[in-house]
């Protein structure tokens, strides 16, 4: 198990920023990765339109996960319409 942090931008619509967070973390169990924290930053304005969207709630997560799961999250969350982007970073210690 290898500690990472993940940052994920979601659709600003309350109802589809909750399915989106639900989406995440259903896939994260699923998978049987261990949140150690997770940190609402709240909807900030984004630097260039993604998905024809100006705005993005940013959920910021402290994992500790099996390096061969990380790969199986990117065709999932690319495809759910609720996530603008997503980040995995290699968390150093």
């Amino acid at each position: 198990m290898r500690d990472y942090e993940f940052t994920v931008i979601l659709v600003t619509d309350e109802d589809k920023t909750k399915a989106g967070l639900e989406a995440v973390t259903a896939a994260f169990a699923a998978a049987g990765v261990e949140i150690t924290k997770q940190e609402d930053m709240g909807v900030k304005f984004l630097a260039y339109e993604i998905k024809k969207q100006d705005k993005g709630h940013y959920v910021y997560f402290e994992l500790k996960a099996d390096p061969a799961s990380i790969t199986g999250f990117e065709q999932e969350f690319r495809l759910n319409a609720n996530i603008l982007k997503y980040l995995f970073v290699n968390a150093e210690k």
